[in-house]
C-alpha cells in the first residue's frame, strides 16, 4: 500500500492468548501497524484455551494500546464447559456489543470467524451504515461442517446456522481463508464468487528450537533419553478426542514400550482427561509453558502429536502445525483421510497419518518413526524447509495487506 489506510479488525481472540487464533489475529493487527497502517481493534477479554477469563483485566470494558494497536475490549459470556449452545451465547454477548460499538470511521472492516454471529451482526450493522465501508471475513473455521463433523445438533439448528453462515459470507465483500479447501466450502456450497475468495494462510509464529534449550527443557521434564516422548501442544478440546492418545498411552504400557505421551496445554476437557488418565504410567498432562519455553518444549519431544476426534475433517485447521513445522521434528497425525490436515501433512512431507482413533496404529508408528533416526530427521527437516517455503510471517502480511488493499480501493467489489 503506498498510503497507510485505517483497519477495524473485530475477533473475539486477541493477544495476550497464547494459542489458537489469537496469535494470528494479533500478528495480522501489529504487522498492518508496523507498515504504517492505523489499526483498531474490538476483541474480548482472554479467556482461551482454559477457558476462564485470565486474570488483571478489568470487569467490563478496557481500552489499550499494545505495539502500535488501539485495542478495545469487550466483556462476554464464557463458560468452562462450553457446548453448541453455550458458545452461541458467548458468540452473541460479544457480537451485540461489537455491532452497537462505535467505531473510527474505517476504510475496510476485517471480521475474523469465528465468531461467526459477530462477523453477521457486523455485516448487518455496516449495510445499515451510511458510510458503508468494505468488509472482509478471515475464516479459520466453517461453521456448517463443524455442526456435521462434531454432531453438534442437528435439525432446525443446524439449518439455520447454514443460512446464516451462507449469508454472512455472501454479504462480504472480501474473504481471506487459511486453506484452500474453505474456498471450495465457500464456492460450492454457500456460492460465494469465487473472485472474492483469497487464501492467506497461517504463518509460523514461533522461532525454531535451540537444542541446548531443548536439552535442558528435557532434562528439567525428567524424560529420558531411553524413551520416546510423542508431544500434544495446545488445545484439550473436544475436536481433539484425546481419548484415543490415553488409549494409546495405555496400550504402550501394557506391552512395556518405552513411549511417554505428553499432553502440554489446556482447555475445557483438561479436568476429564485427568481423571481418565490417573492410573496411566505412559501419560503425562503438562501444564502450559510461557511462551519463550514453547518452542524449547516442542524440541524436546521425538515425535508431534496432532490427534482429530474420528470424523473431523475438514472443519477447521489445526493452528499448531505451524509451529510444529518450525521445531523440526517429526509429525505424526491421527486424522481423517482426505482432510484439511492429512492434506498439511502429505504436502509438506513432515509426518506420517494414521487413521483418527485408532490407538493401535498410534503406538505402532510413532515406534517405527521413533526407532528410524534417519526417518525421523527427514521428517523434521522437510517441515522445517515447508515452514521456510509457505509459511513466512512477512509473506503472509504481504497477502494481507495486498487483499485488504484491494477491499479498500473497491476493486473486489468492482469485479462482481
Amino acid at each position: 500500500m503506498s498510503t497507510g489506510i485505517t483497519v477495524a479488525i473485530v475477533g473475539i481472540n486477541y493477544a495476550p492468548e497464547p494459542t489458537g487464533i489469537a496469535p494470528y489475529t494479533s500478528g495480522l493487527a501489529v504487522g498492518l501497524a508496523r507498515r504504517g497502517h492505523r489499526v483498531y481493534v474490538f476483541t474480548g477479554q482472554p479467556h482461551y484455551p482454559q477457558w476462564t477469563r485470565m486474570h488483571g483485566y478489568p470487569s467490563m470494558r478496557s481500552e489499550e494500546l499494545l505495539d502500535g494497536v488501539h485495542v478495545r475490549r469487550f466483556r462476554h459470556f464464557v463458560t468452562r464447559h462450553p457446548s453448541a449452545i453455550k458458545r452461541l451465547l458467548m458468540e452473541l454477548t460479544f457480537g451485540l456489543q461489537v455491532s452497537a460499538a462505535r467505531y473510527p470511521r474505517p476504510d475496510v472492516v476485517v471480521c475474523v470467524s469465528p465468531p461467526l454471529l459477530t462477523s453477521a451482526l457486523c455485516a448487518a450493522r455496516i449495510r445499515l451504515t451510511r458510510h458503508r465501508p468494505p468488509l472482509g471475513i478471515v475464516v479459520h473455521d466453517v461453521y456448517t461442517r463443524a455442526f456435521a463433523e462434531m454432531d453438534m445438533g442437528g435439525g432446525f439448528l443446524e439449518r439455520a446456522v447454514e443460512a446464516l453462515e451462507s449469508w454472512t459470507m455472501r454479504a462480504a465483500d472480501g474473504i481471506a481463508v487459511i486453506h484452500d479447501g474453505f474456498a471450495t466450502d465457500l464456492i460450492d456450497r454457500y456460492h460465494v464468487d469465487s473472485h472474492r475468495v483469497r487464501e492467506c494462510r497461517n504463518w509460523t509464529h514461533i522461532a525454531p528450537s535451540d537444542p541446548a534449550a531443548s536439552a535442558a527443557f528435557r532434562a528439567g521434564r525428567g524424560w529420558s533419553d531411553n524413551e520416546l516422548v510423542v508431544l500434544h501442544a495446545g488445545n484439550m478440546g473436544t475436536k481433539q478426542g484425546l481419548e484415543n492418545v490415553i488409549a494409546a498411552a495405555q496400550l504402550a504400557a501394557a506391552q512395556a514400550l518405552p513411549l511417554r505421551f505428553v499432553l502440554l496445554g489446556d482447555g475445557h476437557q483438561r479436568q476429564y482427561l485427568q481423571e481418565l488418565s490417573a492410573s496411566v504410567p505412559c501419560l503425562e498432562l503438562a501444564e502450559p509453558v510461557p511462551e519463550t519455553d514453547f518452542p524449547a518444549a516442542l524440541g524436546a519431544a521425538d515425535l508431534l502429536l496432532v490427534n482429530e476426534r474420528p470424523g473431523v475433517a475438514r472443519m477447521s485447521m489445526p493452528s499448531k502445525l505451524t509451529s510444529y513445522f518450525a521445531a523440526g521434528r517429526p509429525i505424526l497425525a491421527a486424522t481423517g483421510e482426505g482432510g484439511f490436515t492429512a492434506r498439511e501433512i502429505i504436502a509438506s512431507m513432515a509426518g506420517v497419518c494414521v487413521p483418527a482413533g485408532r490407538a493401535d496404529l498410534l503406538v505402532e508408528e510413532a515406534m517405527r518413526i521413533g526407532e528410524d533416526r534417519d526417518l525421523a530427521r527427514r521428517l523434521g527437516e522437510a517441515g522445517r524447509r515447508y515452514c521456510d517455503l509457505m509459511l513466512s510471517e512477512s509473506a503472509a502480511l504481504d497477502r494481507y495487506e495486498e487483499w485488504i488493499s484491494e477491499l479498500a480501493s473497491g476493486r473486489l467489489e468492482e469485479q462482481r
